[in-house]
């Protein structure tokens, strides 16, 4: 199982993250972020992630702060 930590207060809603990840794991949450964007989350139900990080290579502000294999 793996997942990613998103810093919210980070994230400028170019939505660069969700585009690469292969799974579609990442979308867009409910939260307003700085750009009065809404901001994203990682949702992953079904244990889908596989840590691959191109979610976090690709996001310009190091907003996806981790990313973790158990």
């Amino acid at each position: 199982m793996s997942y990613i930590v998103i810093d919210s207060s980070k994230c400028k809603s170019c939505y660069l993250c969700m585009e690469v990840c292969p799974n579609k794991l990442i979308k867009k949450s409910g939260n307003v972020g700085k750009t009065g964007e809404y901001t994203v989350e990682f949702v992953d139900k079904e244990n889908k992630c596989t840590g691959c990080a191109m979610c976090a290579m690709m996001c310009p502000d190091i907003a996806i702060t981790g990313v973790y294999k158990e």
